[in-house]
């Protein structure tokens, strides 16, 4: 048994699917980009208890008092488009023998109907549990109040640092104490950690460790699972990716078709050396698709990887690729 684990904002569909629902909200593509910024000061900061991508935890108080519903996201999901080359990458994975998994901080709304279209079912998807209807019948008016209040200081206050001090305040403090509480709690978000103790269940359950596994990912909710399968001797295959995840990956690849992955996927079911087989195509491919052998790769070769990741990055995923 193989086992590859992608994430799905990025690889598999271009479209971040959080970013695209705030933005239902006046000025919500604002709001959203200062908590996407404030989530990698926290998750590179190591605060305790929080996760690359609790992004989508931080924006759900502003989700309930706007009235988005889970319909909105299913909507939006509906226009997301597929990555170039992923679905028949995934057909002809599966038609190999590959257990295929998507491992994503996306809401379940977006991750299940999106693995459906990739033919990907709901068992091998690990994402974030989302019922915005419970969350919103705890909230009183006193809450609804704070929750515009912290709203309004978002967009009026020019000091980004203040901003985050403030945003500190209300999420560590103020909003634990109305009805929602700990949001942390509320929204489980897989990202960091989580998806990295999602892909060794998935590996342990078929009595398998991480480097045993191919995972593919592309930003910072993906960079602790990456090297945690890299340094376990796995593959980790980085795909238009930024400078959160590049680093911890031992293959890279950039274009606007992920169809080349299947090649070492291939390597790895024949016993091959996939981490050879990218250092001999990296001479081939330099364009579109760009293939990087990353193993002891230094600073300059990382730099320059990250560079021509980021201008496919933006080809491929537009005002997403932005987001950390």
């Amino acid at each position: 048994m193989n086992i590859i684990c992608f994430d799905l904002e990025g690889p598999l569909s271009p479209q971040d699917n959080a970013y695209e629902v705030a933005s239902l909200i006046e000025n919500g593509d604002e709001i959203f980009e200062m908590l996407s910024r404030y989530d990698d000061v926290l998750a590179l900061a190591g605060r305790e208890n929080y996760e690359p991508g609790d992004t989508l935890a931080l924006i759900v108080p502003f989700l309930l008092v706007h009235g988005i519903r889970e319909e909105d996201i299913t909507e939006i999901s509906s226009r997301a488009r597929i990555v170039s080359g992923a679905k028949d990458l995934i057909a002809r994975l599966k038609g190999d023998g590959w257990d295929v998994h998507i491992i994503s901080t996306s809401y379940e709304q977006h991750a299940y109907q999106i693995g459906a279209e990739l033919g990907v079912s709901r068992d091998h998807i690990a994402c974030t549990r989302l019922n915005l209807e419970d969350l919103r019948g705890r909230l009183t008016d006193d809450d609804i109040a704070c929750i515009r209040d912290i709203e309004e200081e978002i967009l009026s206050t020019g000091d980004e640092e203040a901003v985050f001090q403030r945003l500190d305040d209300f999420y560590f403090g103020e909003l634990k104490e109305t009805a929602l509480g700990d949001i942390f709690s509320q929204v489980r978000v897989v990202g960091g950690a989580r998806k990295v103790r999602a892909m060794e269940e998935i590996a342990a359950s078929h009595g398998m460790t991480p480097g045993d596994v191919v995972v593919v990912g592309d930003s910072i909710t993906d960079f602790a699972m990456l090297g945690c399968v890299r340094d376990a001797g796995g593959i980790a295959i980085v795909f238009n990716g930024n400078e959160y995840a590049v680093p911890y990956a031992n293959i890279a690849l950039s274009g606007t078709d992920i169809g080349l992955l299947r090649e070492f996927a291939l390597a790895c079911a024949c016993g091959d050396d996939a981490i050879e087989l990218a250092r001999t195509l990296e001479h081939d491919y330099r364009r579109d698709p760009r293939v990087d052998c990353l193993a002891s790769a230094d600073a300059d070769k990382i730099a320059d990887v990250v560079e021509a990741h980021k201008q496919f990055r933006k080809l491929v995923r537009g005002e997403a690729a932005k987001l950390g």
